[in-house]
């Protein structure tokens, strides 16, 4: 290796890849904008013990951290949700309900990587915090799976795999585990997917002791429901608050059918999402063929603001999409875009009328055209291969003939064709021809 390469899970975009990586942006912003989604910013170094206040101790190992010149211990941050909540916890009496707000930024993660997650990575996070109710998760699930169908992926590209917290924590009730092992079990049942089932069994018996085949054996049953009815029927022998959550989920199946994204979305109580601070429904999203990591993950979590602030209690939820697995995604299903990066114009011209052309190049960029021109002199028929070489539409000529006559020669690269204008009328003609696709056959 090199002492000068790219670090280990670090990325290089050079212009090609950029291109890409902004289309995702764009996306991410314009179907935001859409469903009335604010754009925030904030640092990308925080305090250390925002992240281990919401984590614990343990998440060091998986950050960049290190000490200022101010001797505070500091990380790069690994996610946004903590920043977010202590920036409205400070601004939660003035802002209006309920808060609305995404990011596009960049995340640091000290992990080994691999296909799908490297240690720098870019991500979109929408949360929307003020909003206790099932509309709330509705909306935010309705915006994910309209990026995804922004971007081209239908419902047999992708699913989003709809769970539930707290209809866990019921079920978990009637297997009388206690609150103190709930965590644990939870992440055991969060983890079974991607395990064998003597390593969750296991888990299982750490957090219950004597218990983990028996427990197993029951979670098994209940990551067996896989429709609506099943869940219902089942939450329906969990006494008043089963019967409250029944119809909780049937209130957010009926919306999300009511949003046009009821196709992609699949009931599945294998997701639980391992992070302790989710307190309601939870989804991640997948390919339809079941490969690969995640697309994007959420969920509700109402008292984190409250946890990190300590003393603004507001319903939240959110979800985040990373740049990585989405590309991925989408370069395999041929759906990332191959963007020309190309001028629009290229200004050929002697040597004698560099000024001239110097003048008319900042006319043309200052009225929203990009321009560029060949630095090193050189003669009209290098400039021409120069101009082919640079995939500019039009080609503009300035010649003595051409100075003499306060006009310029433009050629329609695409086609050969060619028309004479006056300067003063160049960017008037420019749209015209845009409008007409191209400078049209002289007769």
């Amino acid at each position: 290796m090199n002492k000068f390469d790219t670090l280990p899970g670090f990325r290089e975009f050079p212009p090609d890849a950029c291109a890409q990586r902004n289309h995702l942006f764009r996306v991410f912003r314009t179907v935001a904008r859409a469903f009335d989604f604010q754009e925030y910013d904030v640092p990308v170094v925080e305090p250390l013990d925002l992240y281990l206040q919401k984590s614990g101790e343990e998440i060091a190992s998986q950050l960049f951290h290190f000490e200022d010149k101010g001797g505070r211990k500091v990380a790069l941050r690994p996610e946004l949700t903590p920043t977010l909540a202590r920036m409205i916890a400070a601004r939660a009496n003035s802002l209006p309900k309920p808060v609305k707000w995404f990011n596009i930024g960049e995340h640091f993660r000290y992990e080994r990587p691999q296909k799908g997650r490297g240690r720098s990575f870019y991500q979109f996070n929408a949360d929307l915090i003020g909003e206790p109710g099932v509309d709330a998760d509705a909306e935010l699930i309705a915006l994910l799976a309209s990026i995804f169908e922004t971007f081209g992926l239908r419902s047999d590209d992708v699913v989003i795999r709809l769970s539930d917290r707290v209809t866990w924590v019921l079920f978990l009730d009637q297997l009388n585990i206690c609150e103190d092992a709930r965590p644990a079990t939870l992440d055991a049942i969060d983890k079974s997917e991607r395990r064998k089932p003597e390593q969750t069994i296991e888990s299982l018996n750490q957090a219950n002791p004597d218990r983990g085949e028996e427990i197993f054996a029951k979670i098994q049953e209940l990551k067996g429901l896989k429709n609506l009815d099943q869940i219902v029927q089942k939450l329906e022998t969990c006494g008043d608050q089963g019967k409250q959550r029944a119809d909780d989920w049937k209130s957010l199946t009926n919306r999300l059918e009511a949003h046009g994204c009821g196709s992609m979305i699949q009931v599945d109580l294998s997701i639980v999402r391992g992070l302790a601070y989710y307190t309601g429904f939870v989804y991640e999203a997948f390919e339809a063929s079941g490969e690969g990591r995640a697309l994007a993950g959420g969920g509700r979590y109402d008292h984190l603001i409250k946890k990190l602030s300590g003393n603004c209690d507001l319903p939240a939820a959110g979800f985040a999409i990373g740049d990585m697995t989405l590309s991925d995604c989408l370069a395999s299903k041929n759906l990332l875009p191959r963007y020309v990066i190309a001028p629009d114009l290229f200004l050929i011209f002697g040597e004698t009328e560099r000024d001239m052309g110097l003048r008319l190049s900042s006319h043309l960029r200052k009225a929203g055209h990009s321009t560029t021109y060949s630095l090193k002199p050189s003669g009209f028929g290098k400039q021409f291969k120069d101009a082919g070489k640079s995939g500019a539409r039009y080609a503009i000529i300035l010649g003595e003939d051409e100075v003499k006559q306060s006009s310029v020669k433009v050629k329609d690269l695409r086609s050969g064709s060619e028309e004479t204008c006056k300067i003063q009328s160049l960017v008037e003609k420019i749209e015209d021809w845009d409008g007409e696709g191209g400078i049209s056959a002289q007769e």
